[in-house]
């Protein structure tokens, strides 16, 4: 048996969103298995922060800003990514915002805000990633991260929850169209995390919230964001070869129960 299925030298990794948070860790994990990380962001200095945690620890990375609602933006965040490392080989969509209010009092601009981001910036970036693998003809892994929100209804959540639902399947759609050129997709659905998403602080701050999330999660506790680096060097890898058009809940047995 290969025992280096996990190792990620020589492959260049985009995370959308790691400035900090769960996105942090995933980038920082891709980056202990070997692979060169772009660490990308609306907010640069975060993500040179995570930048300079990686190179601390011996990894390779580098930043640079995206806005994922934003098309062009994408497209530069690719072109960034091959003028520092020759390369896109693994794609993490992990950008993405949240605002919690109930159906009837969700505005369209709000409703656009979050499908802009949640679910069409995730096609931008596939896209022009896709794109770019098939040019290399060596394949890749594109990563989506959805949500336990996808299949679970989340009272507040209402176009959280539909692009998280709309991610799950895009994720299918783009495995099947894209296995012919070796080019897996697959998606992470975390559960509750100790990090809280931007627009859901003051949500996750009531301990009624909390004693829910305790309740309702098997495990009995959160996830912490360390907990999300084995499931993404996993499906960046090998060791996932035949793994394609999956989701993947890592929710501390929320959705099973």
């Amino acid at each position: 048996m290969n025992t280096n299925l996990f190792d990620l030298s020589g492959k260049v990794a985009i995370v959308t969103g790691s400035g900090r948070g769960l996105g942090k860790a995933m980038a920082t994990g891709l980056a202990e298995f070997g692979a060169k990380v772009v660490v990308c962001d609306r907010a640069l200095d975060e993500a040179q922060q995570t930048v300079k945690t990686i190179k601390a620890s011996g990894g390779v990375a580098d930043a640079t800003f995206v806005d994922i609602s934003v098309r062009q933006s994408c497209e530069d965040l690719i072109k960034f990514t091959l003028d520092t490392f020759g390369s896109v080989d693994v794609l993490v969509n992990n950008a993405g915002i949240d605002i919690i209010k109930p159906t009837e009092a969700l505005s369209e601009s709000e409703w656009d805000q979050i499908l802009d981001v949640d679910l069409k910036g995730h096609f931008n970036c596939s896209q022009f990633a896709a794109i770019q693998m098939i040019k290399q003809g060596k394949g890749g892994s594109i990563i989506n991260i959805s949500s336990i929100a996808s299949v679970v209804a989340i009272q507040g959540l209402v176009a959280y929850s539909a692009a998280k639902g709309g991610i799950n399947q895009l994720t299918r759609v783009m495995a099947l169209e894209f296995a012919s050129q070796k080019i897996r997709v697959n998606a992470i659905a975390p559960g509750y995390f100790e990090n809280i998403m931007d627009g859901a602080e003051v949500e996750h701050e009531k301990p009624e919230k909390q004693q829910q999330i305790v309740t309702f999660t098997p495990m009995g506790r959160r996830g912490k964001s360390e907990e999300l680096m084995g499931p993404v060097v996993f499906l960046a890898s090998d060791a996932s070869s035949y793994i394609t058009g999956a989701v993947l809940f890592v929710d501390g047995g929320y959705t099973a129960a």
